[in-house]
């Protein structure tokens, strides 16, 4: 049976798995499934329409699964789906989505800080790491691999890159593309993730790849068209340039740097 302290209260509508922890203070709302091995800490929150993969942990104060805070939202019902192996840290925050049967997803293996804050749609892929206080607004695409610094603020429909570096206390209005180091209060592409790479297994003939095609599309002046064509011409095509050549090339297509902007 699932260890519920009782001083917290779970609906009986809950779908809890048999080795789940839930320490005192917790609400779980009917409509909602926690998976094995998941842990509760205290004061937390899951709200109707969620769901917790397996070995996911909550920190105290958690909330998931709450309406979200965007003014076309009209109580349809929505959802917040959750993999396996994610941490919570202290007063978390993620929202439902809106529009009905959508939902706000989170991957695997994910590392949200204290008071992060996931806005609605947002989706999350895998191996994330997110520091304290970050707020990611509505729409928002998170890809693998990505580290986040503290107290960055992301705009609505944002794309940020797998391997990306995002520096902290920044403020984010365009796509992040894959692979680089981003500072500065002007969204400066510094140079590529070399030690995110590095860690990630990424070859040395592929990251100076990489190197040479982020001074031509980033640092050259040359105008995207002309700097994409050029890597293409004279930049060895790894499967990592081809990457970030193709976010490119849907990011230009897309509306104010943001190629999942309708």
């Amino acid at each position: 049976m699932a260890k519920i302290h009782p001083l917290s209260n779970v609906d009986s509508g809950a779908e809890i798995a048999d080795d789940v922890v839930i320490g005192p203070f917790c609400n779980v709302e009917t409509g909602t499934f926690i998976g094995a091995g998941c842990r509760l800490d205290s004061h937390v929150t899951i709200k109707q329409g969620t769901s917790l993969g397996v070995n996911n942990f909550m920190g105290q104060g958690v909330v998931l699964g709450g309406d979200p805070q965007d003014r076309k939202y009209r109580g349809e019902p929505t959802y917040l789906r959750v993999g396996n192996d994610n941490t919570f840290r202290e007063y978390v925050t993620v929202h439902r989505a809106t529009g009905e049967g959508l939902a706000t997803v989170i991957g695997n293996d994910n590392f949200l800080m204290a008071n992060v804050h996931l806005g609605h749609n947002v989706t999350l892929h895998d191996h994330i790491t997110i520091a304290n206080s970050t707020g990611i607004s509505g729409h928002v695409t998170v890809e693998d691999l990505v580290t986040m610094g503290g107290m960055t603020g992301v705009h609505q429909f944002v794309r940020i890159g797998k391997v990306a570096m995002v520096g902290g206390c920044m403020r984010i209005v365009t796509d992040v593309p894959p692979f680089m180091l981003v500072g500065g209060i002007d969204e400066e592409i510094r140079d590529i993730n070399a030690i995110g790479l590095r860690r990630f297994g990424i070859t040395p003939q592929s990251r100076l790849a990489l190197h040479k095609a982020c001074k031509l599309l980033f640092k050259s002046q040359l105008g995207l068209s002309n700097a994409i064509e050029i890597v293409r011409r004279e930049v060895p095509m790894t499967a990592e340039v081809e990457e970030l050549l193709h976010f490119e090339e849907r990011r230009k297509s897309g509306k104010n740097g943001r190629q999942d902007q309708p």
